[in-house]
């Protein structure tokens, strides 16, 4: 084991109560028993603790907020520093791939069921709720519109932070255990739920909610506004170079597009943020790459209207102050009269945020006011036979949280199968 690696490991408590598992970990990873196997460099078997739970530790390791997550709840925080949880579930993966162990010989092989499963949408809760259906024994076959799988995981977030052979890696271990896969194949234009619905037993509907959400502005209409959720998952950008670029918004998103773009030869990149960076839903170490980059912040900023003839030209920008409203627990931007202020701008990117597809409205499911697919508890929509998670059921938006739905989603078609 590196010497690194093994410090970092022997630097958990191997806490009883397990908070870093129980109360940071959106899919109860057993954090204290994989870093104890890790210790004894019995790598296969923390690969198999882990594999109970998750099947993306290489991903998680990865990309997790951990601060806000795992580690956010690990007791060595208190006095100092956390333990490293999401580089050692990475280093677990690394090393029992390198090793020769795949996810097949974590489960036990289970006998083909008489049932059959599709799940629409082979993003982090399509491939999870695959996986803990099939190693049932259950038949499931995964629609999905592209020519490959992962979702996000493969496009909408960039190699710097997500390499894709670790993608690709996690894709065969999961289809190795015999799950089939229709590609090309979206839903609403090649097939319809209704022509489905009677060959299986179940539905899961994991399609993300991958549409940017929009500004509400004058002038967002003009050539040279883009969203940034299509921005990464399409990768067609426009030629950045010598170029000035807002990003709007305080996410992941933001951050991945704001980096992103830089790296592909911007003049200047500037994040706007409505609020206090320390109130910012992106990661820690996101924002502060993002700096360490050279991207701009311009916090307590909102942008008012975008100005140009047929192409953006100007932005028009307000500062915001916080206050705290009744029966609101967060701080909230409101605007500062006459603090208007006008920059040059080639480019501006909204990163607000994302909503569902509009082939979810065809669908006959029940949505909610955000226009989510509305679920229940057992995440069931209002067709008893289909299901729906991640993203599309306004799950919390991070990658554990919509593996966990799907985790989850496949419990409950298990129970009623």
């Amino acid at each position: 084991m590196a010497e690194e690696i093994e410090e970092k490991a022997n630097y958990c408590l191997n806490c009883k109560v397990k908070p870093c598992s129980l109360k940071g970990c959106p899919l109860n990873n057993n954090i204290p028993d994989f870093i104890q196997a890790l210790k004894k460099q019995e790598y296969f078997e923390a690969y198999k603790i882990l594999s109970e739970t998750t099947i993306l530790p290489g991903v998680c390791g990865r990309i997790c907020p951990h601060e806000k997550q795992c580690q956010g709840a690990c007791v060595r925080g208190i006095k100092g520093k956390t333990v490293s949880i999401g580089e050692l579930e990475a280093y677990t993966f690394d090393k029992a791939h390198e090793l020769g162990y795949h996810l097949a010989d974590c489960y036990e092989k289970k006998q083909k069921r008489d049932k059959k499963v599709a799940i629409i949408g082979g993003g982090p809760a399509g491939l999870t709720c695959a996986t803990f259906l099939a190693k049932e024994g259950i038949q499931v076959t995964i629609y999905e519109k592209y020519d490959y799988l992962g979702g996000l995981l493969m496009f909408g977030i960039p190699d710097f932070r997500l390499p894709k052979d670790i993608v690709e890696n996690t894709v065969k271990d999961i289809l190795d255990l015999g799950i089939e896969v229709k590609y090309n194949q979206e839903l609403g234009k090649d097939f319809e739920l209704k022509d489905i619905e009677k060959k299986y037993d179940a539905i899961f509907l994991s399609i993300g909610a991958n549409c940017s959400s929009n500004m509400g502005v004058e002038g967002e209409n003009l050539e040279g506004v883009y969203g940034g959720n299509e921005l990464l998952e399409y990768n067609l950008h426009p030629d950045y170079k010598g170029k000035k670029v807002i990003v709007t918004g305080g996410g992941n998103v933001a951050m991945d597009c704001a980096r992103t773009i830089n790296r592909l030869g911007a003049k200047e990149v500037t994040v706007v943020y409505r609020r206090a960076e320390e109130q910012m839903p992106a990661e820690k170490k996101e924002i502060q790459d993002a700096k360490n980059e050279g991207i701009q912040f311009a916090f307590q900023n909102n942008i008012v209207k975008i100005i140009g003839n047929n192409k953006v030209e100007k932005v028009e920008l307000i500062k915001t102050e916080l206050v705290q409203k009744e029966g609101e627990s967060r701080l909230s931007p409101v605007n500062i009269e006459n603090s208007n202020y006008v920059l040059d701008v080639d480019y501006i990117i909204m990163a607000l945020g994302s909503k569902p597809q509009k082939c979810v409205k065809k669908l006959g499911l029940d949505l909610n006011k955000w226009g989510n697919i509305q679920v229940d508890e057992k995440y069931k929509t209002s067709n008893p036979k289909i299901y729906a998670g991640g993203d599309l059921a306004g799950v919390k938006g991070t990658v554990a949280w919509a593996s966990n739905s799907g985790k989850e989603v496949a419990k409950q078609i298990l129970e009623n199968l």
